[in-house]
């Protein structure tokens, strides 16, 4: 195994209530939930006769095994941080280890809600969308990358455990900090080109630069499909220092994409300077983004925004970055909207997020052309990408 440890994505099993766009509506979920839990828990004796109203909780197995257990829950327990839900799609995530169904990993990866760490994050065996591998550096939701799993560059320990493998590594607040990839690893690697010297890191980046190769990710199909990946050494040491290289270009780009340059589209609607936005929150508000056209005739290069604006002119090759399925944009169009889950009745807003968390009502707007300009830039480095030689 080249790495040490490795985790699934959040599980919540209850995403309505887990995850909102709004920081203030998602702990008003959480407090009406764990409000009807305690209550129950102090007035009912058999779980078989529990409320089970989907407007005021949602039960899981973990859930049933506190109630059994007489746990109760409390809401200063968790912690509100911001996880990535889908590609390219931030939300708030009430984290806590009574309410997250499965947490795998995540305490030894991102145990507090600053702790720095990037993950390669790939689909769980046994995917059938097609493989795709994306970085990140805050926790995702498993749905993420189809039951995803995720590989960290670093590991967190709990300094109480001092012993063996942990027992020299950096030490930060109360945690050690250790290598996500083993020695084992960097040296099976390093007997590759013997008289070469690279880092971890390089090694991090060479796989995630190798996981975006067309011929890696043909030749290998099957393979994918049916299990986690496997890393040959290319053969030739140039190769491998030009796959880490883009692999750190990549894994750049897609975790700050927030901070790429928006793809300057056109509007339908004339010169963006032009337009009187006296009520931003109101002008950008967005509820559901479309393309223009008719099925099976949609023009992807015209996406209407809201009533008010109408993106065009944007390029069709940037719907060819396609990760988790469907192109990257095409996530932001359907993450960025306003959505009522049927069973909960709770409301995900993405404008909560704009407004509330970026302070930007014009967010979603500009998330989109990020994306364009992030799927473009992925396609011109992944075309860029060496020959496959390998043994």
């Amino acid at each position: 195994s080249i790495f040490l440890n490795y985790s699934r994505g959040l599980e919540a099993s209850r995403d309505a209530w887990s995850y909102n766009s709004s920081k203030n509506k998602i702990q008003e979920n959480i407090k009406k939930l764990i409000e009807t839990y305690n209550y129950e828990l102090s007035t009912v004796k058999d779980y078989s006769s529990v409320e089970r109203d989907p407007k005021k909780i949602k039960w899981t197995s973990s859930l049933q095994s506190f109630y059994e257990r007489k746990k109760e829950l409390d809401f200063d327990d968790g912690e509100m941080r911001v996880s990535l839900y889908r590609p390219f799609s931030k939300q708030r995530v009430y984290y806590s280890s009574m309410l997250i169904h499965r947490i795998g990993q995540m305490e030894n990866i991102f145990p507090k809600s600053n702790s720095e760490n990037r993950l390669i994050i790939v689909p769980g065996p046994g995917a059938k969308i097609g493989f795709t591998a994306l970085m990140a550096d805050r926790m995702p939701d498993l749905g993420f990358n189809s039951a995803c799993q995720c590989f960290p560059l670093k590991l967190y320990i709990d300094q109480t455990i001092k012993e063996g493998l942990f027992a020299d590594q950096s030490l930060s607040d109360q945690f050690l900090i250790t290598d996500g990839i083993t020695d084992e690893a960097l040296k099976h690697f390093l007997d590759a080109f013997s008289v070469e010297i690279f880092s971890k890191e390089d090694l991090f980046y060479y796989i995630y630069g190798l996981l975006h190769s067309s011929e890696y990710r043909e030749r290998f199909k099957n393979n994918l499909s049916k299990e986690l990946p496997r890393i040959p050494a290319v053969k030739d040491f140039k190769d491998f220092m030009r796959f880490s290289q883009a692999g750190r270009k990549l894994g750049d780009l897609h975790v700050n994409y927030e901070s790429v340059e928006p793809y300057p589209v056109t509007y339908k609607q004339g010169d963006e300077r032009l337009f009187v936005t006296d009520d931003p929150k109101s002008f950008y508000r967005v509820e559901k983004m479309k393309f223009a056209g008719k099925r099976p005739n949609l023009d992807k290069t015209t996406v209407v925004y809201n009533k008010n604006l109408t993106m065009q002119n944007i390029p069709i090759d940037a719907y060819e970055y396609v990760v988790n399925g469907k192109p990257a944009l095409e996530w932001v169009m359907e993450r960025q909207c306003v959505k009522k889950d049927k069973q909960s009745g709770i409301v995900n807003d993405a404008n909560d997020y704009a407004n509330e968390t970026m302070n930007n009502p014009k967010y979603p707007l500009e998330l989109f052309q990020r994306v364009i300009t992030v799927s473009l830039e992925t396609m011109k480095i992944v075309r860029s990408l060496p020959k496959l030689d390998i043994d």
